[in-house]
């Protein structure tokens, strides 16, 4: 895969925090204390096991924490779990599926969404009455990235979103999450690929030893 740089946007340093976190912290280390703006992108590196999983479920609220995080200024100890996950998505290294195909998890107002997208991916429609069983690990993953993008969240914590993917298909899927920058979604993505975190990202954390980092 080519390491060109994708045509990112600017850091967007005047834009208005997005995501905060404040003496966020759980057994698996903290306090983390960080930004992240409206249209910006922070990739979190470091060692297996590190808790850099654990650090985006924090963020959506799915892991025990201490600490405060605010979305666009609201705690989200206001908000009810569901509101919040609605807003603040996150994607697993292996996303779960509930339904038997990708297409029962879209709703019949999301046909644009989806003809847009599919193709942005290099998916076919046709996946989306496949078995999920049926699919390959890229395909299931580029889906998932499709499903999670269509609840337009205002920020996504992706956990190696791109990692069963062929350089072609990651190129793919970059773009797309450039562009989904563009327009004001703010984004934490979890990678090992060092060349990955210099095309997208605008700061690089890296966390060890319960402790997060700017490179």
């Amino acid at each position: 895969m080519s390491s060109t740089p994708l045509s990112k946007i600017p850091a967007p340093s005047a834009a208005p925090a997005r995501l905060s976190a404040r003496g966020l912290r759980s057994r698996f280390g903290g306090p983390f204390d960080f930004e992240v703006r409206a249209g910006e992108c922070v990739a979190i590196q470091g060692p297996s096991g590190a808790g850099k999983s654990v650090l985006l479920r924090m963020l959506a609220d799915l892991d025990p924490h201490e600490g405060e995080i605010l979305l666009d200024g609201r705690s989200c100890a206001s908000m009810p779990a569901p509101a919040w996950r609605a807003q603040v998505v996150y994607q697993a290294a292996e996303p779960a599926w509930w339904e038997a195909t990708a297409c029962e998890h879209f709703g019949d107002d999301q046909d644009g969404f989806l003809d847009e997208t599919l193709p942005a991916l290099g998916l076919a429609a046709t996946l989306l009455d496949t078995e999920i069983e049926r699919l390959s690990t890229g395909e299931r993953q580029r889906l998932a990235l499709v499903r999670s993008l269509a609840r337009k969240p205002r920020v996504l914590l992706l956990d190696e979103p791109t990692a069963a993917l062929d350089p072609a298909s990651v190129v793919r899927a970059e773009a797309l999450l450039a562009a989904c920058l563009a327009r004001g979604m703010a984004l934490l993505i979890v990678t090992h690929a060092a060349d990955q975190a210099q095309r997208l990202a605008h700061r690089i954390f890296h966390l060890e030893h319960g402790r997060l980092t700017t490179q």
